[in-house]
């Protein structure tokens, strides 16, 4: 690390999907008083905005899953003594979660086929839900200890989950200027049986396949307008028009939480 960029605070949100990151990222980061915030959107150019500012403090926020440990590696290389942030989400809940997500984005496959505990074949990989290795991971690679939080607490105590991100890089905060309702709201069952049906007859997945700006986003807007109207549409049909068949096997769901429950004990010591 060169010499002049030492005495700079650095904090670096490594957000997990559906963790709460997006009502981080809008609502409550923005609000912080005393830190130079790097939104999602300019996260690309965090490392150069850093380089070439000269703040005391910055907060760098961005969403990962499976590009995390790269995104460490290549963050810590240029800047070891960062501090940084990670909220975790039980297991079960975390990967529920994100299936539903992967469904409302047009996506088809089964649970099973997402998160596949016996041969490790699914789209989540085994190591993608050991928490306690991303912990070790941020230990081994930033010369600060992370600060690790829960999302139970940001739904259930949100104040205090705030009052502890501030506390470690020594922001200030108006809590009345923070809106503390969520960014988004979870689509329904039937919607999303509704959506993975559709995906089974036309391609709607998101996705980015085209490297003209202009076409991209046009691309962006047709494929969303037709996953939405599916969505939508959906939440106003009579409940005869679905089976009752839960999104999610209640069993296969139970199996990830049993199959990693000693990991998860074990975030929960190392905050303890």
């Amino acid at each position: 690390m060169n010499e002049k960029f030492k005495d700079k605070e650095i904090y670096f949100h490594v957000g997990l999907g559906k963790t709460g990151s997006t009502f981080l990222q809008y609502n409550v980061f923005p609000k912080l008083k005393g830190v130079h915030y790097i939104q999602r959107t300019r996260y690309k150019k965090a490392i150069e905005i850093i380089k070439n500012t000269n703040k005391q403090k910055y907060f760098v926020s961005n969403e990962f899953d499976q590009q995390l440990e790269y995104e460490v590696l290549r963050f810590s290389s240029v800047y070891p003594n960062t501090t940084p942030i990670i909220v975790f989400r039980r297991q079960d809940e975390w990967i529920a979660s994100q299936y539903r997500r992967f469904i409302k984005n047009g996506h088809t496959f089964s649970f099973k086929a997402f998160i596949d505990l016996e041969n490790d074949s699914g789209y989540f990989k085994i190591k993608d839900l050991r928490f306690y290795d991303m912990i070790r991971l941020l230990e081994t690679h930033f010369t600060n200890a992370p600060l690790v939080l829960f999302y139970d607490e940001m739904k259930n105590a949100p104040e205090v989950f705030i009052h502890k991100i501030a506390s470690v890089m020594g922001a200030t905060y108006n809590i009345e200027d923070i809106n503390l309702n969520p960014k988004h709201t979870s689509y329904n069952t039937k919607q999303l049986k509704a959506m993975k049906y559709m995906a089974t007859k036309f391609d709607i997945r998101k996705r980015k396949t085209v490297n003209n700006l202009v076409l991209r986003y046009f691309n962006k807007l047709y494929f969303g307008l037709m996953r939405y109207t599916i969505l939508y549409s959906a939440k106003i049909l009579p409940n005869t028009y679905f089976d009752k068949k839960p999104l999610i096997n209640p069993a296969e769901l139970d199996d990830v939480k049993i199959y990693f429950k000693e990991d998860w004990m074990r975030c929960l010591r190392y905050v303890a």
